[in-house]
């Protein structure tokens, strides 16, 4: 079995896969409370799944892009829960949750292709391309909404929501979601990788580049 979350939006999400069908899943809204309810949803999620950490098969986490934050506390306490339980530890692309869950919810709308499109703030949006089998063929990119070439494909994600009168045909689903996120790794159309974070761009916040001194030469202390 694997453990699976992903914290790159405002929704946490965490399930178990059993390698055929999501044991047990949950979510919980976390605006700037990732850490807060990251934990016990894993062991909520552990318990209705009746299976313990040492026993996974590995974890799954979501490497955004997505908001720094919430990729730093899912990271952080994946690789944590991997060392103590002694079970690998992946990342995968949290766009691709999206791509698979809405081919598999509209497999003929979706049958040559879509492009999901997340919110990233800032008057951009995270974007990536996917063929009918919802693996990805584009991206991750980082760009204004204007800028998105769609190629005429439906388009997914709370990007599309953002922005209605650029994504007319924006659908559900609009966050990504653990479960889909690992049916899609079962299926083989999510390719895993190391677990560490897709920022595409620079923080929000950063460090000045240089310190102005509070004492001066010359001057009495």
């Amino acid at each position: 079995m694997r453990l699976g979350w992903d914290t790159s939006t405002d929704t946490v999400t965490v399930a178990v896969h059993d390698g055929a069908e999501v044991r047990s899943h949950r979510t919980g809204s976390a605006p700037r409370r990732h850490a807060e309810v990251l934990t016990p949803l894993v062991a909520e999620a552990l318990a209705a799944a009746d299976v313990e950490g040492p026993a996974l098969a590995g974890i799954v986490v979501g490497v955004g892009p997505g908001a720094y934050t919430g990729l730093r506390v899912g990271l952080v306490t994946a690789q944590a829960l991997g060392w103590a339980w002694h079970v690998p530890v992946h990342g995968a692309c949290s766009l691709d949750a999206l791509a698979v869950q809405a081919v598999a919810d509209h497999p003929s709308r979706t049958a040559d292709g879509l492009v999901v499109v997340a919110d990233a703030r800032r008057r951009q949006v995270f974007w990536a391309r996917y063929d009918g089998s919802a693996r990805r063929v584009a991206g991750p990119h980082v760009a204004a909404p204007d800028e998105v070439d769609t190629l005429g494909l439906p388009v997914v994600g709370s990007g599309a929501r953002e922005h209605p009168t650029l994504f007319p045909e924006g659908r559900e689903p609009v966050t990504p979601d653990a479960g889909w996120l690992l049916r899609g790794v079962a299926a083989g159309a999510v390719t895993l990788g190391p677990a560490e974070p897709v920022y595409l761009r620079r923080p929000d916040v950063t460090v000045a580049a240089g310190v102005k001194p509070v004492l001066q030469q010359g001057r009495p202390r």
